[in-house]
């Protein structure tokens, strides 16, 4: 019956459960931002020497954010990344940001966020938000750029249609490229073929007076590289490669590269004009400068060619400024919307809301049924052992109050040893405590009884020492039950310590088998596919590891304890044996000295 009230003890095992699950599988996260979101994804902008490692402040920033079927489950949102949303990283700020391309069948999206602040070598974290069915569009694709940019062009139009400015400005061009490339750098890109470049036509916002900084930053792909070609044009100012050569100049004044950039390659170029100094850049990096102050220019800007310095190729996100930008931003740029993609990382796990959020959260999600089922095997025995232990410690504290009550009461009556109950002054309930706490009161009861058996057959003659023997034994016998009392159920102890680690090894052993084993039938051998079942494997071995460490101390504290109390047990029972002994051998002598 106690073994069956033992083993039904649900509360407990259902409060283990949860305290293990709280502890080991919840991780700290931050507020979510909207209930109706139901992933998010942390994506990192590193600037530090593990990323782009530029140093300085950067400002507000236009970036590039790719995602792809190894970093974002697509079928979580919504087909046309509606419901795509960007927040700071205090989790309350929302980010302005658009989609330039959303690819859901293929798997593939590029998305600009505008990051408010960023700075040389720190690594900003921000939260990508999806999983929302009914998100209207969110996206704002003016908002994305600071008003200082005059204007910005992505070319993702389609064939024949003028390229647009993406800023509120409107600078948009008056005709299209020759075509469009599908395969450019972000997206779409614009591809000229020396017959003519894109005209934007002079506007308020595009004003360039005299001595004002600008900025301008394009990727291009060059198709040949002889002779000069223009990429940008207006006035006095152009900005192209001679003989591959990036270049800037004003009038006579001319700063170029010095290392030619590779055919039918992307080159990031960017220039500076702060006024006084015009630097040229070249994939991030300072390759030249003059000494020079823009004048005063206006007319039209004329991107892809002009009619003497026709180019042939690609350009792809042409962003023109008002200010001048700083350094630290071309490097970035070149990084973080280049092939080596160093600025930008996208978390390949997402958190989601209903489940707290977290690494974990997601590796429990990945669980096989034999992992799943070794983890309830474990926390069932240790729900069984913090059980045993809880009621094993009650008994123990309750036979230590006891066994402190009835000496009291024993060590008062001297040599005048009686039952419990006719102790002097001793109340029925203090009688009845001890009687049921003290398993030394229940040694000293079957003593009493013993020696009361003697007394009515043999009167007041002194023992034989077959009567002692005889005595000791039946106290003995109670000592035996008592120590079997003390030890019932303490296996499940050692079962949970050398058990449980074993189990939990079986499971890991068995998810990680069955991990391979699909990899090696689905062909498909990268860490995304292997890392979050191996992951989930291992849990199998925490739960072993749990179930083991809390039993281990619990059993050398409960076995510490137990061999104590029966110490105390062995040593009462010479005393009580010899003191009932002597007992009827003082009555026995008192008998002849008064015949």
């Amino acid at each position: 019956m106690q073994e069956m009230k033992f083993l039904g003890s649900k509360q407990m095992f259902r409060g283990i459960l949860a305290l293990f699950l709280s502890l080991a599988l919840s991780t700290p996260a931050a507020a979510w931002w909207q209930k109706d979101w139901a992933y998010r994804k942390q994506v990192t902008i590193d600037t530090s020497t593990t990323g782009v490692n530029v140093s300085g402040p950067i400002g507000r920033t236009p970036i590039l954010i790719r995602l792809h079927s190894a970093n974002f489950t697509f079928t979580e949102a919504l087909e046309n990344g509606a419901d795509l949303r960007f927040v700071d990283a205090d989790d309350k700020t929302p980010i302005p940001y658009h989609i330039e391309t959303y690819d859901q069948k293929a798997g593939v999206a590029t998305v600009w966020i505008s990051v408010p602040a960023l700075n040389g070598g720190e690594k900003k974290s921000i939260w990508l938000y999806f999983g929302n069915k009914n998100a209207p569009v969110g996206e704002d694709v003016a908002g994305s750029f600071d008003p200082d940019y005059m204007a910005v062009y992505h070319f993702s139009e389609g064939p024949g249609q003028p390229t647009a400015d993406k800023t509120a400005n409107g600078n948009n061009a008056t005709n299209a490229p020759a075509s469009v490339d599908d395969g450019s750098i972000i997206g779409r890109g614009g591809r000229f073929v020396g017959q003519g470049g894109l005209t934007i036509n002079p506007t308020p916002s595009l004003a360039m007076t005299a001595g004002s900084p600008f900025t301008f930053s394009a990727w291009m792909k060059p198709d040949q590289l002889a002779g000069e070609q223009a990429i940008f044009v207006r006035g006095p100012m152009v900005i192209g490669i001679n003989s591959g050569l990036p270049f800037v100049a004003i009038g006579g004044a001319r700063a170029a590269a010095t290392v030619p950039v590779k055919q039918a390659d992307w080159t990031h170029v960017g220039v500076i004009a702060d006024g006084t100094t015009l630097k040229i850049y070249v994939n991030g990096v300072e390759a030249g400068a003059a000494s020079v102050s823009l004048p005063a220019i206006d007319g039209p800007i004329m991107l892809g060619g002009a009619t003497d310095k026709p180019f042939i190729g690609v350009l792809d996100e042409v962003r023109l400024s008002k200010i001048a930008r700083p350094a630290a931003m071309m490097m970035a740029v070149a990084n973080a919307e280049g092939p080596s993609t160093k600025l930008v990382l996208v978390a390949e796990t997402a958190e989601k809301q209903s489940s707290g959020g977290g690494v974990l959260t997601f590796i429990v999600s990945k669980l096989e049924p034999i992992d799943a089922g070794v983890i309830g095997v474990c926390m069932i025995l240790l729900a069984m052992a913090v059980t045993l232990m809880v009621r094993k410690i009650r008994y123990l504290n309750s036979a230590a109050k006891g066994n402190a009550m009835f000496y009291n009461r024993f060590n008062a009556m001297q040599d005048n040893l009686v039952p419990l109950d006719q102790i002097e002054g001793i109340k029925p309930q203090e009688a009845a405590f001890i009687k049921k706490a003290s398993p030394i009161a229940r040694l000293y009861e079957m003593g009493i009884a013993e020696l009361d058996v003697r007394r009515k057959a043999a009167a007041t003659r002194p023992l034989s020492g077959e009567a002692v023997k005889s005595m000791r034994a039946a106290v003995d016998a109670v000592y035996v039950e008592e120590n079997q009392k003390l030890d019932s159920m303490m296996v499940i102890l050692t079962i949970a310590i050398s058990g449980g680690p074993f189990i939990g090894l079986l499971g890991t052993v068995i998810g990680v088998m069955t991990v391979f084993g699909g990899v090696a039938m689905a062909g498909d051998v990268n860490v995304n596919a292997i890392a979050p079942g191996i992951a989930a494997a291992l849990l199998a071995t925490i739960a072993g590891l749990a179930c083991a460490i809390p039993a281990l101390f619990g059993y050398n504290y409960l076995n510490g304890r137990i061999s104590a109390l029966a110490d105390s047990m062995r040593v009462f029972i010479d005393r009580l044996i010899t003191r009932l002994a002597e007992m009827q051998a003082d009555a026995a002598y008192a008998r002849e000295a008064a015949e």
